[in-house]
Order: C-alpha cells, then sequence, then structure tokens
C-alpha cells in the first residue's frame, strides 16, 4: 500500500510539480484580453509572402551601385541625355550625387574584395563613429558643466540672504563648523 501512494505522489511530482519548475507557465491574460484565432495556412503563406517581399524591399533600397549596376547604369544613360535636350537646369527632383561613396556601398566594395579589403574600410568606419563618440561626450560635458553652473549661480543669487554658495570643488577646501555641544 505505501509503495503505491509513494509511486502515485511521485507520479504527480514528476507530472505536474517538474513540468511547471522546469517550464514555467506564464502569467494568466486579463480578463478584458481577448485571444487571436489561430491562422489557416494560407494566411500563414501570404503573411510570409508578404514579409519576405517587404524584406526583399528593403536590402533593393539599401544596397548601393556595385550590386545593383544595371539600374544605376540606366540612371545614368538618362542623365547624360538631359543636357543635351536643352534643359541643363532641369534635374527632376533628383538630388546631386556626391563625389564620396556611401558606408554602405563603401563596406559592397570592400566585401568584395575579401578580408583584406574589409578590415580598412571596418576600421574606418569605427574610427569615424568612435571620433563622433568622442565629440558628443565633450559637448554634453561641456554644457552639462555650463548648466550646472547656471543652476548653481541661481541658486546662491536668489536665496540665503546673499549667503556664497559652495562651487563645485570648494566643499572639500572649507572646514566644517563644530557640532553644537549638547547638554
Amino acid at each position: 500500500m505505501k509503495f503505491r501512494v509513494v509511486c502515485r505522489k511521485l507520479y504527480d511530482y514528476v507530472r505536474y510539480d517538474l513540468k511547471e519548475i522546469a517550464f514555467p507557465s506564464s502569467l494568466p491574460d486579463p480578463p478584458h484580453f481577448k485571444k487571436r484565432p489561430k491562422l489557416s495556412w494560407h494566411d500563414r503563406w501570404c503573411i510570409f509572402k508578404e514579409a519576405t517581399r517587404l524584406y526583399g524591399a528593403s536590402w533593393v533600397r539599401d544596397i548601393g551601385p556595385d550590386l545593383r549596376p544595371n539600374d544605376y547604369k540606366k540612371a545614368a544613360e538618362d542623365d547624360e541625355e538631359e543636357p543635351s535636350n536643352g534643359r541643363p537646369g532641369s534635374d527632376n527632383g533628383k538630388k546631386g550625387k556626391s563625389s564620396e561613396p556611401s558606408v554602405l556601398e563603401d563596406l559592397a566594395v570592400a566585401a568584395r574584395g575579401g578580408a583584406e579589403t574589409l578590415k580598412p574600410a571596418l576600421r574606418r568606419i569605427y574610427m569615424a563613429r568612435a571620433s563622433t563618440y568622442t565629440d558628443a561626450m565633450k559637448n554634453f560635458v561641456e554644457t552639462y558643466q555650463e548648466g550646472l553652473k547656471d543652476q548653481l549661480q541661481e541658486k546662491a543669487a536668489e536665496g540665503d540672504g546673499g549667503r556664497h554658495q559652495p562651487q563645485q570643488g570648494e566643499e572639500a577646501t572649507k572646514k566644517q563648523p563644530p557640532p553644537p555641544p549638547s547638554s
């Protein structure tokens, strides 16, 4: 009899408690929460197609002329034909191209060349970002210190009956007055 009780308790522990310990269930949903119905295979397929289409479109938009040379060749030919039509000033809403390639174009060209050309390109990107970050941090620290000085000067000017408010390094130089004698 005792052996069956022990086996039953062990079975219940493994079935219910151990499962909850190993894979805890989440909190129950709030009462106002409505569960979405499960999607059919057709709906899942349509969502998958749309997601892959959008993902592919984002890559087409991001890659440079080296990975899509035919599209850029057509655009370059159209740009060359426009000045010969007698309209040198019309750009049809297109912005002028800079002579320096974008970061993504630079990386695409470097990736084609292998690790020897990719390392310097990545180093340039890293150094540019590092210098931008250090400049931003210096600017932040300077403006923070200016704001702190302004706040301290405002507090000193508005209150304290003309008493001098200690500035940022002065509190260590002043001696504290002795505590009042207790009676």
